[in-house]
């Protein structure tokens, strides 16, 4: 059996990193045997379209490096990926199921659902529900004649179509991640299938899509393990074989305490989803992941060990060595908690990796007129071992393009006097002739004329870093003169002697 696994998004808004990480898992497992991955967009309730919402998913797909094989911009063999444009198909099952009394319409109006519920909260039932029992006091197709039942159809009266459950049944299949499950149907109600729009609800139309576009295993989040009991009847009563399922462990706020969401996200002030999104309805801005500074490779190493891991010690793991160390097997039954800070530690892990020419050219793209290119290079070869994300770098280096208005007062205090100033004086004239210089041939300089008196390096060094910088610690001090130049240095040393008298 060849491997099919799909990420099934509805387009209601932003997508949250759980889906990011759902649709990383499936696609990891895919590529792991040789299989397809499917994005299918799921949009059968068209009361939550959110407008945008499904570029913005394909998007944020594309950045994270989790292509799909087949789906609505890909194609492939099984579409339309759509589920709006597949709305002919669901109708025919639900047919089959009301054919074979499997299944049942109902014609309860809204007001009648809700004295339903009522009287059963009046008489203590602790889960109201649509059940094998209450179904025979409600206006449908069981407690109704067939004249009845064909009277109110052709007269066009609102009606769904309800899957009719035994009264006392269990319910048994194997997950991948949680091992066997078993639900009785008497904790369960008829759930509806087929809505009074003639668009079918996600239970019918996820099972009908899964089977037509030969879904080998289902891998999605665990809050739709409830849901898996009806899914797996839905199978049995059509006569499908089903596909494995793997219900993935919650992303669970920082301490832990609860289903990590948007309001807990902005309150510890971290993103959640994988790029910005500008709310169509609110007009909300909310920062994504991408526009924060993380490195896709980074964000998708991050987020794999979020309910995963390997085995071992090794934390560094590349696409491709994710997708040959991926097994299912190795997912985490327990939440993941949130840790944002780990994020920024692999996102500190791949930018040293990175290219200077990349992060130079990123740098540079941050200032409103482009860095020269050698510029560029060196600051970020300076910085790029101390800083979390690229735009730290242009906060980081501020002082390569101004010289510090303000000093470290420890620095200045412990640091800074007579014999210093007459030191950098010294070095200052030893620099004053040159036009460029290298940080191997600053450095040999600068050991010179320290050398001439055996001038310790501890004495003169932090005044010297106070003068160019105005801080008492950062990047290698020779590269900073180097960048610089000599010209400059001998200037802001001047500056700070006259500034700090």
């Amino acid at each position: 059996m060849s491997v099919r696994v799909r990420f099934a998004p509805s387009p209601t808004g932003a997508l949250h990193i759980g889906g990011v990480r759902t649709a990383l898992y499936n696609y990891l497992f895919a590529k792991k045997h040789k299989g397809a991955f499917i994005l299918r967009i799921e949009d059968t309730d068209q009361n939550r379209f959110v407008a945008g919402a499904e570029n913005y998913i394909e998007q944020a797909l594309e950045w994270a490096g989790v292509s799909p094989d087949e789906g609505v911009n890909a194609g492939g063999d099984f579409g339309p990926y759509k589920q709006s444009e597949r709305k002919d198909l669901y109708k025919q099952f639900a047919d089959q199921l009301l054919a074979e009394g499997k299944a049942y319409y109902a014609f309860d109006s809204s007001e009648e659902l809700d004295e339903m519920r009522e009287r059963l909260k009046e008489a203590r039932v602790a889960n109201p529900q649509y059940n094998a029992i209450t179904r025979m006091q409600m206006v449908n197709s069981l407690t109704l004649s067939d004249e009845e039942v064909k009277e109110r159809i052709e007269r066009g009266d609102d009606y769904v179509i309800r899957i009719k459950l035994p009264r006392n049944e269990d319910v048994r299949f194997k997950d991948l991640v949680r091992d066997w499950v078993v639900v009785n149907t008497a904790t369960m109600d008829d759930k509806v299938l087929l809505k009074s729009d003639g668009m079918p609800t996600y239970h019918l139309a996820n099972i009908v899509d899964d089977h037509m576009m030969e879904i080998s295993h289902v891998i999605r989040g665990e809050e739709w393990l409830p849901s898996a009991p009806l899914h797996v009847l839905l199978y049995e009563y059509l006569g499908w074989e089903k596909p494995e399922f793997a219900h993935l462990p919650l992303l669970l706020k920082p301490d832990g305490n609860g289903k990590l969401s948007k309001r807990a996200a902005d309150k510890l002030g971290f993103p959640i989803f994988p790029l910005n999104w500008n709310d169509p309805v609110s007009g909300e801005l909310s920062k994504g992941f991408k526009e924060e500074g993380y490195l896709s490779d980074a964000f998708i190493n991050f987020l794999a060990f979020l309910g995963w891991n390997p085995g071992g010690e090794e934390e560094i793991f590349s696409m491709d060595e994710l997708i040959d160390a991926f097994t299912i097997e190795r997912i985490n039954k327990a939440g993941a908690r949130f840790d944002i800070e780990k994020a920024k530690w692999f996102n500190e892990q791949y930018l040293r990796t990175k290219p200077d020419e990349e992060l130079a050219e990123a740098y540079s793209s941050l200032y409103d007129q482009p860095i020269e290119k050698s510029k560029s290079l060196a600051i970020v070869a300076a910085l790029k071992e101390r800083v979390t994300f690229v735009q730290d770098i242009k906060v980081a280096g501020s002082f390569f393009f101004e010289s510090p208005k303000e000093f470290d007062e420890k620095t200045t205090r412990k640091k800074w006097n007579e014999f210093a100033v007459e030191k950098l004086k010294g070095f200052s004239a030893e620099l004053a002739p040159l036009n460029e210089v290298s940080k191997e041939e600053v450095k040999e300089i600068f050991m010179a004329y320290l050398a001439t008196d055996e001038t310790p390096l501890g004495k003169v060094m932090p005044a010297l870093r106070l003068a160019l910088t105005g801080q008492g610690g950062g990047p290698d001090l020779m590269a900073i003169m180097s960048i610089l130049g000599p010209k400059e240095v001998v200037d802001r040393i001047n500056k700070a002697i006259q500034a700090l008298a």
